[in-house]
């Protein structure tokens, strides 16, 4: 069964190694983090996650950001990020919610659950009617993903689709 869970330290074990293992850059989804050393993601990374859903301790330009992870038998297998409302450059750029799968548990549907579970969650965080994503044009699965859950493409550029979901149509 697949399920979100916040950020904490209960889990400090699985939460390093995840993160440690997400690569800097993969399609957007940036991880100030990656090859982390464990002591360094107790001490600094886990708390400022933690800290930034609270919205304490927050750069200047950045909204409040819950960290979320996906878990399937014991073991995540993604990680999800929720802005909890937009500033003028989320607004034009990566929106409410960011998301990774491991790539061994890629094109087997747990992104579009994991995503469907996390719009769950940003619809009682933002104040927006709309939830904004947005995706690499180079990542057809992704789009899909945000498409099966609602999703349409409100506008494009050169190398991104700018996806809406309202949150109307969300159960």
């Amino acid at each position: 069964m697949l399920y979100l869970k916040e950020a904490n330290f209960e889990d400090i074990e699985n939460e390093y190694l995840f993160v440690r293992d997400i690569p800097v850059d993969e399609n957007g989804f940036t991880n100030e983090w990656s090859g982390i050393l464990q002591e360094e993601f107790k001490e600094k990374a886990l708390k400022t996650m933690i800290a930034y859903s609270r919205g304490d301790n927050l750069p200047i330009g950045y909204v409040p950001e819950t960290y979320l992870f996906l878990w399937n038998k014991g073991e995540i297998i993604g990680q999800f990020r929720i802005r909890h409302y937009l500033c003028e450059t989320l607004r034009r750029g990566a929106g409410h919610i960011g998301y990774y799968i491991s790539d061994k548990y890629r094109g087997k549907g747990y992104c579009t659950e994991g995503l469907r579970l996390a719009l769950q969650v940003a619809k009682k965080i933002i104040p927006e009617d709309e939830i904004y994503l947005r995706v690499n044009k180079d990542n057809p699965a992704s789009l899909h993903v945000m498409l099966n859950n609602g999703g349409y493409i409100h506008h494009e550029d050169e190398n991104k689709y700018y996806v809406r979901i309202k949150k109307s149509n969300l159960n």
